[in-house]
């Protein structure tokens, strides 16, 4: 290299070394970036106290309650939404059971007639001398088998015989003027009861 080509390579070199100088000074660090991006909306910061001093915090007090009552509102709804919806779903829950229940009270009505003849026939052949042993088993073995069917379908028998009359349960249809008064005296027809409701009350005799 000549004497001339390595002058004229260091001013080339001064000047680079100055421009690359100037070029890092005037980037700017993300903090400076920031902060003055937050100065900018800062009033207080840049001494413009009349925007500060023009913001009514009540307005904002307002709106926060305003919102907190729509919350609370929404909350209220809900759990209001939930309760009819959980006593819908149990009054459907009880209506599904109370129809199962009450599903054969027909059918068990009916069947109560077939339970009165076997009884009659009972008391016919047991009044008969002649009769055949065998036929009263047979009948009286038909009519336990008949109320077993019955009761595992939850129908159980109202014989109310010296007990207190019970309107609810029982019928007077007449007097009976040996018993203690209130008191059945004699059943005529027994009644009988399906999961608790009645299904026929008991004809009785009742003591004055």
């Amino acid at each position: 290299m000549s004497n001339n080509e390595a002058n004229n390579s260091v001013p080339h070199q001064a000047n680079d070394q100055a421009t690359e100088t100037v070029a890092h000074n005037n980037i700017e660090r993300p903090e400076t970036v920031l902060e003055q991006t937050l100065n900018e909306f800062n009033p207080e910061v840049n001494g413009d106290s009349t925007i500060a001093n023009d913001i009514d915090v009540s307005v904002y007090e307002e709106r926060i309650a305003q919102l907190e009552n729509e919350v609370k509102a929404a909350k209220e709804g809900q759990a209001r939404a939930n309760a009819d919806a959980y006593n819908a779903q149990k009054r459907m829950e009880q209506e599904t059971e109370k129809s199962r229940k009450f599903a054969l009270q027909k059918f068990a009505k009916e069947l109560l007639e077939v339970v009165d003849n076997l009884e009659r026939a009972i008391i016919s052949v047991q009044a008969d001398n002649d009769a055949d042993d065998a036929i009263m088993e047979g009948v009286k073995l038909t009519h336990k088998t008949l109320l077993n069917a019955l009761n595992k379908q939850g129908v159980e028998v109202v014989d109310p015989q010296q007990e207190a009359f019970n309107p609810e349960l029982h019928e007077a249809v007449g007097i009976h003027p040996e018993a203690p008064a209130d008191t059945v005296g004699e059943v005529l027809q027994k009644g009988y009861t399906l999961n608790g409701r009645l299904l026929r009350p008991a004809m009785v005799k009742v003591g004055q």
